[in-house]
């Protein structure tokens, strides 16, 4: 598991890279600002005001980066996601149609119209539209996961108890 990025290991510049050089790979377009040097990459990559996310390549992916926008969306600090299977970020119901995802993403490359219902931690729900999901190739071509990213967000709302 990767450590929290943070200045003493320089927002960790590997892993920033596979995101940023992925994204570019599959979609044709930058993530970040293509000029700045891999360790101020790997800062504003970590604190950017969208959500970036990745999982490995396990049969039960789990989350290996959660940017600062992601933990605050999710409401888990880095220790709680990294580690977590990321089909904990869909409810049960949700589940299906996310592997379907995943699996069109592992075929295509990467999708940049997804939407689907997430959960917090606390079990508030929200609806992500026209997220970015692709996979991530290191520099060999070998599949390492995939990754996400999305700014657009809306709370649904809880029944209300009668």
């Amino acid at each position: 598991m990767l450590p929290e990025p943070a200045l003493d290991n320089d927002y960790l510049p590997p892993h920033a890279a596979l995101l940023i050089s992925s994204y570019r790979k599959w979609t044709g377009k930058a993530l970040l600002d293509s000029g700045l040097p891999p360790r101020e990459a790997a800062r504003a990559l970590y604190h950017v005001p969208f959500v970036v996310l990745s999982h490995d390549n396990t049969a039960d992916p789990r989350f290996t980066y959660a940017n600062l926008a992601a933990q605050a969306r999710f409401e888990m600090a880095w220790r709680e996601i990294v580690g977590l299977p990321s089909r904990l970020s869909a409810e049960p119901l949700a589940q299906p149609a996310r592997a379907r995802l995943l699996e069109t993403v592992a075929a295509q490359g990467y999708i940049d119209s997804y939407s689907g219902v997430r959960i917090a931690k606390s079990g508030r729900r929200f609806m992500i539209r026209n997220a970015t999901v692709w996979n991530l190739t290191d520099a060999d071509g070998q599949f390492q996961g995939q990754a996400a990213m999305f700014s657009e967000y809306q709370d649904i709302a809880a029944p209300e108890s009668r």
